[in-house]
């Protein structure tokens, strides 16, 4: 097959996108700017350099390398012009401390196919499979689809990790080649959604509505918990009310937020929030998964 996508990382032994030991295959491009994204360098659809300043042992083989003079050491002080970058990734080839990180590149289907079944025993003894994860990689629709009837002619299980904000004949077009659904719901109210994530739900609640109603069997709704963004008994009252209108999802999950993309915004030249993010006690999260089953929607928590 000739169809290529962007990916910026391919996660073996993965145990959270999905039944099993997964490979996931993480692809660039998102529409949303969720606050708390875990991975900002998915957002941009192209490829982008990332600077790890704490890595760099200023040995100068960037500033010889970067055919822009991108990098340079004034007054002591190690200084990167992004704005002069093309991320064409030569001084990341030559940073062996990894300071230096090149995140997107193109791949073939047949050298994902490759990629993927590598660990092929590991998924026919567990379960497992291929997620598929971004950004939002749904996004990629022609190279998604691709990716997922090459993964099915070789039986391997297939999962799709979405947010949803697609249109839903994206979804018609990879539904015969996708065993499982990993469905994000964030907040149902859409202004506070607008305000959290960049863009409001109605395409997202409506997608989900008619998936569900398709195969509910193949939909694991999945929740992140955000402090002071949807963690309140109230905020999952008014999910648990809408997931109980549509035919029961085979699960349902609440997902604390962590702190992972926190470092990635400053490599990639973005600003920080203002505010750090505590994730949810283990309690508080018992008792928003409590609301669920008092409502009769059966959830787990992470």
């Amino acid at each position: 097959m000739t169809a290529e996508g962007l990916v910026f990382n391919i996660q073996r032994f993965s145990i959270h996108d999905g039944p099993g030991i997964r490979t996931t295959v993480f692809l660039k491009g998102c529409y949303m700017r969720c606050f708390w994204c875990h991975n900002p360098e998915s957002w941009e659809p192209a490829p982008q350099l990332q600077l790890f300043p704490n890595k760099c042992i200023s040995c100068g083989a960037c500033l010889k390398a970067c055919p822009r003079g991108c990098h340079e050491i004034k007054d002591g002080e190690r200084v990167f012009h992004r704005e002069r970058c093309a991320a064409c990734g030569v001084c990341a080839r030559e940073c062996y401390a990894e300071a230096l990180v090149l995140t997107g590149y193109p791949i073939t289907v047949d050298k994902l196919l490759e990629e993927v079944r590598k660990d092929e025993v590991f998924y026919r003894n567990s379960g497992g499979g291929v997620t598929f994860s971004g950004g939002e990689c749904m996004l990629q629709i022609g190279f998604l689809e691709a990716a997922l009837a090459a993964c099915r002619e070789k039986e391997l299980h297939t999962a799709v990790d979405t947010a949803g904000n697609v249109p839903f004949s994206h979804f018609e077009r990879i539904l015969p080649h996708t065993d499982l659904f990993l469905y994000d719901l964030k907040h149902m109210d859409p202004e506070r959604h607008r305000q959290g994530t960049g863009v409001d739900n109605a395409r997202i609640v409506d997608n989900l509505t008619r998936l569900a109603h398709s195969d509910a069997d193949k939909v694991w709704v999945r929740i992140p918990v955000i402090p002071g963004f949807n963690n309140s008994p109230y905020d999952m009252e008014a999910i648990a009310d809408f997931l109980r209108t549509l035919p029961p999802p085979a699960r349902v999950e609440l997902l604390p937020y962590h702190r992972l993309g926190e470092s990635k915004l400053a490599g990639l030249g973005l600003p920080k929030g203002e505010q750090r993010l505590e994730p949810p006690a283990r309690e508080h999260m018992d008792l928003l998964t409590g609301i669920f089953t008092a409502r009769g929607v059966a959830a787990v928590h992470a």
